[in-house]
Order: C-alpha cells, then structure tokens, then sequence
C-alpha cells in the first residue's frame, strides 16, 4: 500500500464527484465503499460510474454540456455559483 492509498483510507467523501454539491453526507464511506447515494443537483449516483477519473469527466463534462441544471431545483442555493461548486471537487476527481 502506497502513501496516498493510506491518505485516502479513513476519509469519508461528502462531495460529489461529479458537480462538487457536499451535502454534508457521506456519498462514500471512510473504507472508499459508495452509500449509493443520488446527488440532488447533477442526480449522479454515488457508485454508479464513478470509480474513475475519466468517467467522472465524461459525466461532468455531459451535465456542464446540457446547462448544469439542478435536478432538485428547490434545494439550489439562490446564491448558487457553479464554478464555486465546481471547485469543491477534490483534486483527485476533477
């Protein structure tokens, strides 16, 4: 085991690997295993196509291509500034 896969163990992930929206609540676990949990702005499914750097990219870039829009839009912040959510994303997944 590497340095950075030690890094990584013990760190629960809030924040969509997708659009970057934290919720405060576990999208992963500290063991790395998905809640399977649906993201309310892009409806990524924590698990489901993204375990890896190019897939998360492919879903981002298709959900920034056809506007960014919220799937729950009741729950979009009325401040809400998408390069700032952008920007949660941890450097591993952008």
């Amino acid at each position: 085991m590497n340095t950075e896969d030690e890094e990584e163990i013990g760190r629960t992930e809030t924040t969509c690997r997708i659009c970057g929206y934290d919720s405060d609540d576990p999208v992963f676990n500290e063991y790395g295993v998905p809640q399977y949990v649906i993201c309310p702005c892009c409806y990524n499914e924590s698990g489901i196509g993204d375990d890896n750097v190019s897939q998360v990219r492919e879903l981002r870039g298709h959900w920034v291509a056809i506007g960014a829009e919220w799937h729950e839009p009741k729950l979009r912040p009325t401040d809400w500034d998408l390069l700032e959510q952008l920007a949660n994303i941890p450097p591993q997944w952008r």
